[in-house]
Formats: C-alpha cells, sequence, structure tokens
C-alpha cells in the first residue's frame, strides 16, 4: 500500500530543522529548504539547487509540494486578469488581479464555495465544499504578483480577501497564510496593505480584534435595516446587526482602526431615503467609509443595479454627514471576474 506523503508546507521551519536531525543531517538544511518553499515559492524538490541530489530525492521520498496550477487565465479588456487556480485534489477557485494606474491589488478567495448564503453573490450558489489551507491562500498571491510583473512590470502593492468564500469561517488558514504573505521569509509585503472582507461574523470579528491582527477590516453591509440585510443576507437573522455592530464597536475599541463598509444599491430593494438614513446612523457610532459598488448581475435578474439617481443620493447624504465614500466602478465584467461574479463558470 502506497504511504500518502505530507505536503511539506504544513510543516513549520523548527519541524523542518527537527526533520533534518532526525535524518543524520544539519538543522540549516531545514532553513534552506525553508526558504525555497516560501520566499522563492519552488514547485518541485528538483529546482533546489543549493541542495544535493541525494538530500531532494530523500525528500521527494517524504513530501510533496500540493502547489497549485493557474489552470486557465482571462484577461479582460479592461485589463483585470482572472486565473481559474486548480488545487492538489482537482477542485478549483478563482482570484483576480486588478490594476490601476498606480497600484495592482490581489483578490484572493480563501474556501471552494462559501460557507453563507447570500443571495446577489454567484459564489454564495456552490456552496462550501472546503477550506483552504495556508499555502493555497498564499499561492494565489504569488502567481498574480507574478503576473502584476509580468504585465503592469511592478510588483504586487495590494491584497483584498473579498473571493470566494467567508475568509472569517477560514479563520485560522487565513491568519497563517496572512502570516507567511507579511513575513520577511515570505513575501515580506505590509499588513496594512491587506484588507479582510467579511459578511460580518461578530464572535470573529471580536476575536481579530484580541489577536491584534494588523492588517485592515471591511465588512459587507449593503442594508443598515435587519429585515432587507436579511431578505438578501439570510445568516443575518443569525447574526443581527445589533451583535454586527457591537462587534464592529470593540474592534474600533482594540484596535483604532476605521472600518470599511462594502455597499451595493440595488433597485426596489435599499434604494429608498430611510436605507440611506440607516446607513448613516450605523456609521455614526465608530470611524468608518463606504464604499458604493456597482453591481454586477448573476444571471436571474431578481438583483437589478439601483438607478444613477439612488448613487447620488446615497453619495450626498453621506457626506453631508461627514461619512467619507467613494463610488467604486466594477473590473473585470466582461470575463465574470468582477464583484459577486466569481462562480468557476468555466467548469
Amino acid at each position: 500500500m502506497e504511504i500518502k506523503k505530507k505536503d511539506i508546507r504544513a510543516l513549520t521551519k523548527d519541524q523542518l530543522r527537527d526533520f533534518f536531525v532526525s535524518q543524520g543531517d544539519k538543522a540549516f538544511r531545514g532553513n534552506q529548504v525553508y526558504e525555497w518553499l516560501w520566499s522563492k515559492s519552488v514547485h518541485t524538490f528538483e529546482d533546489m539547487t543549493n541542495i544535493s541530489k541525494e538530500t531532494r530525492q530523500m525528500l521527494e521520498d517524504n513530501f510533496v509540494i500540493n502547489h497549485i496550477q493557474v489552470d486557465t487565465l482571462q484577461r479582460s479588456s479592461d485589463g483585470t486578469v482572472k486565473n481559474a487556480v486548480k488545487l492538489h485534489d482537482g477542485l478549483v477557485v478563482e482570484s483576480v488581479l486588478i490594476p490601476t494606474s498606480t497600484r495592482t491589488t490581489a483578490c484572493v478567495s480563501s474556501q471552494v464555495g462559501c460557507s453563507l448564503d447570500c443571495k446577489f453573490c454567484a459564489t454564495a450558489r456552490l456552496k462550501r465544499m472546503r477550506n483552504l489551507n495556508p499555502d493555497e491562500i498564499y499561492d494565489q498571491v504569488v502567481a498574480i504578483d507574478r503576473e502584476s510583473r509580468l504585465y503592469y512590470d511592478r510588483p504586487l502593492s495590494n491584497i483584498v480577501f473579498m473571493g470566494m468564500g467567508e475568509p472569517l469561517m477560514n479563520y485560522n488558514n487565513v491568519l497563517k497564510a496572512i502570516d507567511k504573505i507579511t513575513s520577511p521569509e515570505g513575501l515580506g509585503m505590509s499588513p496594512k496593505r491587506i484588507v479582510v472582507s467579511t459578511s460580518g461574523v461578530p464572535k470573529m470579528i471580536k476575536k481579530m480584534a484580541d489577536d491584534e491582527v494588523k492588517f485592515k477590516l471591511a465588512v459587507s453591509l449593503h442594508s443598515a435595516i435587519d429585515e432587507v440585510r436579511t431578505s438578501i443576507m439570510p445568516f443575518n437573522a443569525t447574526f443581527p446587526l445589533s451583535d454586527l455592530r457591537e462587534a464592529l464597536e470593540y474592534w474600533y475599541a482594540k484596535t483604532k482602526n476605521r472600518i470599511t463598509y462594502e455597499y451595493v444599491v440595488w433597485k426596489g430593494i435599499n434604494d429608498k431615503r430611510k436605507d440611506v438614513d440607516a446607513l448613516v446612523k450605523f456609521c455614526k457610532f465608530a470611524p468608518s467609509k463606504v464604499n458604493l459598488i456597482e453591481y454586477n448581475p448573476i444571471d436571474d435578474g431578481e438583483f437589478q443595479q439601483a438607478n444613477t439617481e439612488a448613487i447620488d443620493m446615497y453619495q450626498n447624504i453621506l457626506e453631508a454627514n461627514n461619512i467619507t465614500v467613494t463610488v467604486r466602478r466594477s473590473r473585470g465584467k466582461d470575463i465574470d471576474a468582477a464583484c459577486g461574479q466569481l462562480a468557476n463558470k468555466s467548469k
């Protein structure tokens, strides 16, 4: 019977050092392998050129590197790049490179499918198949960084966890991935350039605050009225706005980091004056900003982009109340790479 090999990237640096000592080798060999795996992101043991052939074969005999593969790559007319990423078990997730004149942002996935049930999101219809491992999240970032250098001649500057999945439902692995991404032994990126977007899991928002995370928080809000929010995001019945607000107050008290609210305005759903007034009230308890996001249809027509007058109303009333607001135009719609559209149509 074939023995299932362990994924070598599940080992810490200390565990790698201990492994080499147990094989009668020097501990520093573990440091070398760790560097190849993370800061150099090699896909095979064969590529570890400063290690002897015998040692590489020994690693091959004991371990695998469960590396992702960019299965298909699509480029939008606006420069956005979407990767369909094949995982070691054949499942597929999607990640997106979003370029502007000053930055390139990676939008990465944290789950295959999603734990939650937002009605306007294509990913939610897939249901959650499994959580991504830290190395699978890390690999998406490495792939997009390489594409950014190739297509835009500059390294990746920002990361948003707004791809497939609810990051706070895969909390430990997301934190481990961010730890590697920000480590000098990984990609060395600043945590201030990373945004984790959640649909709002109060207990986990408090845990993030207690863990003193350094990255930024965005909340996919879409309504500050419980009945409306529950009608479009049914899990709101379990995590009502009062609980979310309490968790966000706790977050701000602990971190002093302002909160970003992601907010889509839909025709006939949340495009009335009372919706804006409720949002203004919700924004007042802690420093925040609002991103009004253009809606990207997912085929069935139940949700439709609100008209320009409704967006203008939101913008004017928020600004009159001294709340920072940005209207975000969607990128990559022609390749289904925009917010809420990631659903592996290719598969």
